[in-house]
């Protein structure tokens, strides 16, 4: 009988790469992995790894176990998911992994919401940008990833995962106030200074891609991860941005001003408010979904948050359900509301 701890030590190899990464994800020690590795492919009768320069790569035999593995694991969430539902499940702990922006726009007012619908419910909170929070997910480090794709950014479907789309967020073109180019497309901007994330940043590779589709490289002279500091940078005068729609809500916007950028046909007019103007230009967007590793999703812990979150995605902006064109809404993303007067205060 194969031993399904050392199932999930294949998986964490195959998915780290090497044993010293795997064991930092596994809580274990290297030598404590190697152990697990050798047991199993004893058990299997085959080699499952070979070195290959300073990692590991699966063999022939190793492929076919790790797509055994990932069936079984699924199977055992999913059985877990029923004992639990037997057991009520009304109380007990689920962590999230989170990027900092979502972390505000949903996960935040879910929590608030929880406190009162299932109060058994404790949630704990883990700051994960990028993909970190996917790896959190399948290293069983976080019950619930909330992570992004980006439109042209690379693939981020995993069979090993259940996804649960909540809300595509549109970028917005933040330019210092009083900008001649305020009322242009993004076209225009191919010889503009530019502000943004460091490379390897998800968001500079949107950024990056959205430029190239508009026809120019983008030319980064000032680098943050932080938003803030990007558009305190744009108000100074220092250059211009593309920044993620709901990171500019609670923002002070004195002194820039902020053309919204949307992805669908739907129009909006543009608006005034103290120290910003509104414009509204094709340009990129972020989708943002919650995952939870496959046959969990009925978890009678995870279902809870699960709706919460869907049901707070719904109210950022139009229902899925609504029948408006835009690929984001018939994929069942909610869209994220434009910056408007009203909204901003």
């Amino acid at each position: 009988m194969i031993d399904t701890r050392r199932l999930r030590t294949l998986r964490a190899v195959a998915d780290h790469g090497t044993v010293t990464a795997a064991a930092a994800a596994l809580h274990l020690t290297p030598s404590a992995v190697s152990q697990q590795l050798v047991a199993l492919e004893h058990e299997v009768g085959h080699r499952l790894f070979v070195r290959d320069g300073r990692g590991v790569r699966l063999t022939a035999v190793g492929k076919i176990m790790l797509g055994h593995t990932n069936e079984v694991l699924a199977q055992l969430e999913r059985a877990e998911a029923e004992v639990a539902a037997y057991s009520s499940g009304e109380a007990g702990e689920v962590t999230v992994a989170c990027f900092a922006t979502a972390i505000s726009a949903v996960l935040s007012p879910a929590i608030t919401s929880l406190r009162a619908a299932a109060p058994g419910l404790q949630v704990r909170v883990r700051d994960a940008e990028g993909d970190q929070s996917l790896t959190m997910l399948l290293d069983g480090e976080a019950d619930v990833a909330i992570a992004v794709e980006y439109r042209g950014g690379p693939d981020v479907t995993d069979r090993r995962l259940h996804r649960l789309p909540l809300y595509a967020e549109p970028f917005d073109l933040v330019l210092p106030e009083g900008h001649a180019l305020a009322a242009a497309p993004l076209s225009a901007f191919g010889e503009q200074t530019w502000i943004g994330p460091y490379p390897g940043n998800p968001v500079h590779d949107v950024i990056a891609f959205a430029c190239e589709q508009a026809g120019f490289t983008p030319r980064f002279a000032h680098c943050s991860d932080d938003f803030r500091a990007v558009v305190a940078l744009v108000g100074a005068g220092a250059g211009v941005a593309l920044v993620p729609r709901l990171a500019l809500r609670d923002m002070a916007l004195s002194g820039v001003t902020v053309s919204g950028v949307t992805v669908s046909d739907v129009t909006m007019s543009s608006v005034t408010a103290p120290g910003v103007t509104v414009h509204h230009v094709p340009g990129p967007e972020r989708r943002v979904f919650a995952a939870v590793r496959r046959g969990a999703d009925s978890h009678p812990l995870l279902r809870p948050l699960l709706d919460t979150l869907r049901e707070i995605a719904g109210s950022l902006g139009s229902s899925d359900t609504s029948g408006r064109t835009g690929e984001t809404i018939r994929d069942g993303y909610a869209r994220a509301i434009p910056m408007t007067s009203a909204n901003r205060s």
